[in-house]
Formats: C-alpha cells, sequence, structure tokens
C-alpha cells in the first residue's frame, strides 16, 4: 500500500511545530547565558526565540488566509545544561541547518503540488534560513576563538548589533500582528 504524501498545509503545520520547538530552545540557550552573566549572548537568543515565534505566526497567518487547517502543537521542554560556552551555539547552528533542509523542503513540495502561491511564500523562508545559518556560523567562530574570554564575545555582539537588524518590509505578515 502507498503511503500518503503530506498535503502542504500538513507539512506547514509540523513546521510551524519546528518553529515552535526552535524558540523554546532559544530561550533555553538565553538562560543558560543569563546565568552565566553574560547578558548579551543572552539577549541574542532571547530575541532568536523571539523570531522563531514570529516565522510560526507567519506561517500560522499563510494557512489561515488559505483556509487550511491550523495545528497548533505542544513542543518538548529543552535543556537548559550545556557542556560549554560554545555548546548553545553549535546546537543552534546545527539547528537552523535543519531548518534549512525542512524549508527547502517544504519549497520542493509546493513545487510538486503545483501550490505557486505557497512556494512564493516560502521564498522569504529560503533567504532568512540563509541569513540564519551564517549568522550563527559567525558567532560560532566568534565564541570557540574568544571561549577564554567570553567578554570579547559580549563586545562582539554588541559592536556589530547581531540579532538587531529590525523588521524586515518584505517579511510575511504574522497571525496576531497589527
Amino acid at each position: 500500500m502507498a503511503k500518503k504524501k503530506k498535503t502542504f498545509a500538513e507539512a506547514l503545520n509540523a513546521q510551524i511545530a519546528n518553529e515552535f520547538a526552535a524558540s523554546q530552545s532559544y530561550v533555553a540557550m538565553a538562560v543558560y547565558y543569563d546565568s552565566e552573566t553574560l547578558p548579551r549572548l543572552a539577549a541574542f537568543f532571547y530575541r532568536q526565540a523571539l523570531e522563531e515565534r514570529e516565522h510560526a505566526m507567519m506561517m500560522t497567518r499563510f494557512l489561515l488566509d488559505t483556509g487550511s487547517e491550523v495545528v497548533i502543537p505542544g513542543v518538548a521542554a529543552p535543556g537548559t545544561k550545556f557542556e560549554d560556552a560554545a555548546d548553545p551555539v553549535r546546537r543552534a547552528l546545527a539547528q537552523e541547518e535543519t531548518v534549512s533542509a525542512d524549508i527547502f523542503s517544504l519549497v520542493k513540495l509546493a513545487r510538486e503540488v503545483g501550490d505557486y502561491g505557497a512556494e512564493q511564500f516560502m521564498q522569504w523562508f529560503v533567504k532568512e534560513q540563509v541569513e540564519e545559518v551564517a549568522l550563527m556560523g559567525d558567532l560560532l567562530k566568534a565564541v570557540e576563538r574568544s571561549k577564554d574570554n567570553l567578554l570579547l564575545v559580549e563586545e562582539y555582539i554588541s559592536r556589530e548589533g547581531l540579532g538587531e537588524e529590525g523588521e524586515d518590509p518584505t517579511a510575511p505578515p504574522a497571525a496576531g500582528g497589527g
């Protein structure tokens, strides 16, 4: 018996779950850095958590706008213990690489089923993931180079304004947005 292929809406609902899980994961990373008195790293990951939540809400809005069912998932609690100060950033980079693969799969699915609106919607997320992977890669290099003095990373984040890009006028609307 052939396995039923997921619809785009089903796949996007699964991605909403991934985005909420990523948000919670980033909160856990922020809490770790907060507990280590590294306020810039903590603030960076708190902002990342909000950004991932916003992505989930953009996807929710798209499903609502297309008359699709929206499933709001529960997520597993992430841990707040890490092996060293670079571990959260290593995990964040791996998480962003996984999300990128998921986004690319959604684009491919939209294309395969001929859902041009969904394909166009996903293009913003493709651009976003390229930026996120590069950002986490750069941050990981900085943390690994400065592992003996993380205050240098704090200064780097402040100087470079990491995570403070502001609103993107090309971003899709989010559910609940004004």
